[in-house]
């Protein structure tokens, strides 16, 4: 197997594309994860589980990321991909595209938040009233829409600096280019302690369910079903499961964060938030 951590120009590249993936055929198919990571740790995470997926079920998958999360999510939506790894596609006009959850990373619930550095003087949402506020990007449901959201809900006119992706915002941050983040409560505590940068939550939304393995309809059921049950059989496998407590300690993840099976039934909170937000946040 492929080493556990490429190196940085070539993740790089199969991350922007610039090595394209071959087109899709009965055997291999293009994976496209949400970015929560900048694009070299996005690769370190994942490029080791589905060469570990590829390997087992005999379905070959192929990384493609784009530079930012807004890019990933348009591949997926121009159908050049199969697999997906997301919480982007729940919306009405969305779900019509017929993605189908299949699996989803058993992690600890997740949460829309605000944040600040922890020596920060703000103190409140109200502190925010004409202040800049990071996200990763507009296409970041948990870390962008459902803490914009809570803004809009308050007539706090923050203005949204979008990063790419969530380190990056981060990293506007604590930089002090920007007074405050968006974020999914996951990807800033991985980043926290990673960088040793402890921060303050001055919102939070309800629980969430971490994001969702979904298939396309255009691939083939056998297909589909093999790709699933590697995942979901990764933990139960010395090998699989030893890839995962690796992947996950590189990100700040739970060393026991596995894949475990599902309808999607359980994502009803972010159809219900769909429901309910302005139309400028579906």
């Amino acid at each position: 197997m492929r080493a556990f951590i490429r190196n940085y120009s070539a993740a790089l590249a199969v991350a922007i594309g610039l090595i394209q993936a071959s087109p899709a055929n009965a055997a291999e198919y293009r994976f496209s994860p949400v970015n929560q990571y900048g694009i070299k740790l996005t690769a370190e995470y994942w490029n080791p589980i589905i060469d570990y997926v590829s390997e087992k079920s005999g379905v070959k998958l192929v990384l493609k990321i784009g530079r930012t999360s807004a890019d990933t999510t348009a591949y997926v939506l121009a159908q050049e991909v199969e697999f997906v790894f997301s919480n982007h596609l729940f919306s009405p006009e969305r779900e019509k595209l017929g993605w189908r959850v299949t699996a989803r990373r058993n992690a600890p619930p997740i949460r829309g938040q605000i944040v600040v550095p922890a020596e920060s003087s703000v103190r409140d949402l109200s502190d925010l009233n004409g202040q800049e506020v990071a996200f990763a990007g507009p296409e970041a449901l948990v870390g962008y829409k459902f803490p914009y959201a809570q803004l809009l809900s308050r007539n706090i006119d923050a203005r949204p600096v979008f990063a790419g992706n969530m380190d990056a915002a981060f990293s506007q941050m604590f930089s002090g280019r920007v007074k405050a983040a968006g974020a999914n409560s996951q990807l800033i505590e991985g980043y926290s302690k990673r960088e040793g940068r402890p921060y303050r939550v001055i919102w939070t939304s309800e629980a969430l369910h971490d994001l969702a393995l979904m298939v396309g309809t255009n691939v083939p059921e056998a297909d589909a079903r093999a790709v699933t049950q590697a995942f979901v059989n990764m933990d139960k496998d010395p090998k699989g499961r030893d890839i995962l407590v690796k992947a996950s300690q590189a990100v700040g993840l739970p060393v026991d964060a596995n894949f475990i099976a599902t309808d999607g039934r359980e994502y009803s909170a972010y159809r219900t938030f769909y429901r309910t937000v302005p139309a400028s946040l579906r």
